[in-house]
């Protein structure tokens, strides 16, 4: 395949900064491609994209260098010493290539002209490196849930709300997401974000035959719950309640302990809930900044249900691990498979990518078994 560019939206935060450095890990055989879907036998004969056929750039409102948080996650565990000495002299030419992103706050034209520069900043970055296509992925810091207002529903009203001075119609997100579309890009939101759920933005991406993708990454406690629910279902038992609690330290922590910012999170993780159990149920769910953790994350689910003769039992399970650890290599893997499904021509939402997100678009399906023979039989097409 083509070279192709990966650009990042929240390029310089710890899953960017992991998924960066693991891909140039990749690159030079310093470490096997452990976590990556995309690598393993199933998807062998796929045409996806190589490891040194990526190149890597992005944009980010925060200008701590990429060395330097890559550093930092080297202090905290997530990347091996040997790794970050391996890749260090080549983490400066991912850097370079890194541009100043979209924040309200502090930019001062109209939303028309930020999308204008994301844009540019995209097709300039292709052209440079010769660039068959660009995935943009958005790993950027969740958002508080953004008010729908009508301009939302007409591409022509949104547009032109975009272009008035002073008027913030889009989140951060969704002008990520309107300037890789108009860039012509695969646009792929880990968060749970806004980003290209839009109704004008979906519209926008069919017109242009966009493929996209989201949203919300499975990584740890859906992860395992996507695996678990069926075991209830399949074998008859009725769950009354399932309840978690997320421990998250670091950014991650600091920044779903705003309930405003959380709420998007929570609801993402709730709907997939109901739908592998086939019912609502009693879901309790809260997350807290435990600043102490680091880059750490810790799940605790207790399962209450009930089985032949009305028998209560119960199940308790704890997940621990590195949130940027588990996400990065489906950033790489994603990458790879928006691409590949770019170059054969397909558009609209990438329902075959449920497999990887808590709140898939375009499917309903949550049974991660089902999900993966779903991605398989879909890779094979490509």
């Amino acid at each position: 395949m083509a070279p192709t560019g990966l650009w990042l939206i929240g390029a310089r935060g710890s899953v960017a900064t992991t998924a960066v450095t693991g891909l140039l890990a990749l690159r030079s055989g310093v470490v096997p491609p452990v976590g990556c879907v995309s690598a393993q036998q199933e998807f062998r004969d796929v045409p996806l994209p190589e490891w040194d056929e990526i190149r890597v750039g992005g944009h980010d409102i925060v200008d701590t260098p990429l060395e330097k948080r890559a550093e930092l996650l080297t202090d905290s565990g997530v990347i091996p010493h040997r790794v970050f000495e391996a890749v260090r002299p080549t983490l400066s030419e991912v850097e370079r290539e890194i541009r100043p992103g979209y924040h309200p706050a502090t930019h001062s034209g109209t939303q028309a002209d930020a999308a204008r520069t994301l844009t540019d900043d995209i097709t300039a970055f292709a052209r440079r490196h010769g660039l068959a296509r660009v995935v943009v992925v958005n790993v950027s810091s969740t958002e508080p849930v953004f008010p729908d207002l009508p301009e939302h529903d007409d591409l022509g009203a949104l547009e032109a709300a975009m272009a008035v001075p002073g008027r913030t119609v889009l989140p951060p997100s969704s002008v990520a997401a309107y300037a890789a579309v108009r860039a012509g890009c695969p646009f792929v939101d880990f968060t749970p974000s806004t980003g290209l759920r839009l109704p004008a933005l979906r519209e926008l991406a069919r017109r242009g035959g966009i493929p996209y993708a989201g949203s919300d990454g499975k990584t740890g406690e859906t992860l395992v719950r996507s695996t678990l629910a069926p075991l209830f279902t399949t074998r008859a038992l009725t769950v009354r309640s399932w309840a978690g609690t997320n421990l998250l330290g670091g950014g991650d922590g600091l920044t779903l302990a705003d309930s405003e910012h959380a709420g998007s999170k929570l609801a993402s993780k709730g709907r997939g809930l109901s739908t592998l159990l086939g019912q609502e149920v009693t879901a309790p769910l809260h997350i807290d900044n435990v600043p102490d953790l680091g880059e750490q994350k810790i799940a605790w689910d207790h399962v209450s249900f009930e089985g032949f003769l009305g028998a209560r039992m119960s199940m308790q399970f704890t997940w621990t691990g590195y949130d940027s650890s588990l996400a990065a290599p489906l950033v790489l893997d994603l990458t790879r498979f928006a691409a590949a499904a770019q170059a054969a021509g397909e558009a609209g939402p990438l329902a075959p990518l449920a497999f990887f997100f808590k709140d898939p678009m375009g499917s309903t399906e949550h049974r991660l078994a089902e999900q993966f023979a779903t991605l398989s039989s879909w890779a094979g097409t490509l």
